[in-house]
C-alpha cells in the first residue's frame, strides 16, 4: 500500500511538473530549430535565430527598455514600500487601516483596469504615452507588493534597537536609514527582485501606455501577429533566461544568506 502511493505521488508530481515546463521546454528546443518553421520534426541545433535576436535593433531597443523600466520602477516602487510601512509600523496614523486598504487595492484590480485608468489619467493631464509612463504604471502595481512584503516583517522585536540608537543621541531619519532599513534588507531586496520580475514581463499596462519606445514583451506581441517562427522561440527563451537569473539572485542573495544563522541557531 505504501509503495502504490508512492508511485501515485511520483505520477502526480511528474504530470504536474511536466504540465508547468513542458511549454518552456518545447520554446527552448524550437528556438535551436535550423528552419524557419518551429514544427516537428527537430532540425538543428542552431544558434542563428539567436544571432537574428541580437542583431534586431528593435528587439535589442525594447529589451534595453524593460531592463530600465524594471529596475528603476522597482527601485522606487521599493522605496514608496518601504515609507509606508515604516509608518505604519511605527506611527499611529488616522484611518490607517483604509489607508493600508487603499494601498494594497491594486493587488486585487485588474492590470487592464489599472492600465486603463491610468491611460484616462494621462490623457486629461495631457502626459504623453512613452517609457516614463510605462514605468508610473509599474510603480503602481509594485509598491503594493513591496508594501506587504516590507511590512509583514517589521514586527515588535526590532523596537529594543530603535529605542537603542534613540538613546544614543540618533534622530528618526537616522534611526530608520541606518538601523531599520539593513535590518530589513534581505525583506527589501526580496521585494525588489519580485517587483522585477512582474515589471520585467508584464504585457497589458506596457501595451497601454506606450507608444513609440516599447518594452520587450509589446515588441514580441508584435512579432507574434506575424506567426510563430523560431525567432520568437529564441526571444521567449531569452525572457526565460533572464526571469531565471533573477530568481537564482534571489535564492543566493536572501535565502543562502539566511540559511546560516538559521541552522547557527
Amino acid at each position: 500500500m505504501h509503495r502504490l502511493r508512492t508511485i501515485g505521488v511520483a505520477g502526480y508530481l511528474l504530470l504536474l511538473y511536466g504540465f508547468i515546463f513542458l511549454p518552456v521546454v518545447t520554446l527552448v528546443l524550437f528556438s535551436f530549430q535550423e528552419g524557419r518553421f518551429p514544427i516537428p520534426p527537430f532540425n538543428g541545433p542552431s544558434l542563428k535565430w539567436y544571432q537574428a535576436v541580437f542583431s534586431d535593433n528593435k528587439l535589442t531597443s525594447a529589451l534595453f527598455n524593460s531592463l530600465m523600466v524594471a529596475l528603476i520602477s522597482s527601485l522606487v516602487s521599493c522605496l514608496l514600500g518601504f515609507l509606508a510601512a515604516y509608518g505604519f509600523a511605527r506611527y499611529r496614523l488616522p484611518g490607517a487601516a483604509p489607508i493600508k486598504a487603499a494601498i494594497t487595492a491594486p493587488l486585487t484590480v485588474s492590470y487592464l483596469i489599472i492600465g486603463f485608468g491610468l491611460l484616462v489619467t494621462f490623457n486629461m493631464i495631457g502626459v504623453s504615452r512613452s517609457l516614463l509612463t510605462v514605468g508610473i504604471g509599474h510603480v503602481v502595481i509594485n509598491t503594493p507588493l513591496c508594501f506587504a512584503i516590507i511590512y509583514a516583517s517589521m514586527g515588535d522585536h526590532q523596537l529594543n534597537i530603535e529605542r537603542a540608537a534613540r538613546d544614543l543621541g540618533a534622530n528618526d531619519w537616522q534611526v530608520m536609514l541606518r538601523v531599520t532599513a539593513p535590518m530589513l534588507l534581505p525583506s527589501i531586496i526580496a521585494a525588489y527582485f519580485l517587483s522585477v520580475t512582474f515589471s520585467w514581463d508584464e504585457f497589458i499596462i506596457a501595451f497601454l501606455l506606450s507608444r513609440f519606445d516599447v518594452t520587450l514583451p509589446v515588441e514580441i506581441w508584435s512579432l507574434l501577429r506575424s506567426g510563430l517562427n523560431p525567432k520568437t522561440n529564441a526571444v521567449g527563451s531569452v525572457v526565460f533566461l533572464i526571469s531565471v537569473v533573477i530568481v537564482l539572485l534571489l535564492e543566493f542573495i536572501i535565502f543562502r544568506r539566511g540559511a546560516p544563522r538559521d541552522r547557527k541557531s
